[in-house]
């Protein structure tokens, strides 16, 4: 198999040397994965933000749960990172990522779907589940210990 010099070029381009990808990041094998699924540039207009850039600010979001407003200035504006991910989101692209990921872990048997997980931490519980009373009830009456 030969490369073009523009084939060379673009996969240089998109390379990630390990020791400079950040904990929230796309490894290069999880970008090469991802990257079919996103749509291409635009015929217009002037050249767009790196995908892969962009795609790591939003993981850097969903992951550390901050606002858009502390996304690190590595990923650039988060105005623009926002935005890409709205487009993308209301033009379906985040779902087609997820179920494509779920297609590629069902395919390779890594995925069980007898087996679901809900974060606890991001859980709201009731004030009753954490020993308040309920509004209207009976006060509980206060244990003493010996």
């Amino acid at each position: 198999m030969t490369l073009s010099m523009a084939d060379l070029a673009c996969a240089l381009k998109e390379y990630v040397a390990p020791d400079q990808i950040g904990r929230h990041e796309l490894t290069n094998p999880e970008w090469r994965l991802v990257r079919s699924c996103l749509p291409g540039p635009a015929a217009t207009g002037r050249p767009r933000k790196n995908d892969r850039i962009m795609l790591n600010g939003m993981l850097w979001i969903l992951r550390t749960g901050a606002p858009w407003r502390d996304l690190p200035e590595r990923y650039g504006p988060w105005r623009s990172v926002w935005r890409r991910f709205d487009r993308w989101r209301r033009a379906g692209v985040i779902e087609g990522l997820r179920l494509g990921l779920l297609e590629v872990l069902n395919d390779s048997g890594e995925l069980d779907w007898d087996l679901w997980c809900v974060d606890g931490s991001s859980v709201r519980a009731s004030r009753a589940a954490v020993g308040a009373h309920k509004k209207g009830g009976p006060k509980a009456s206060p244990k003493t210990m010996r």
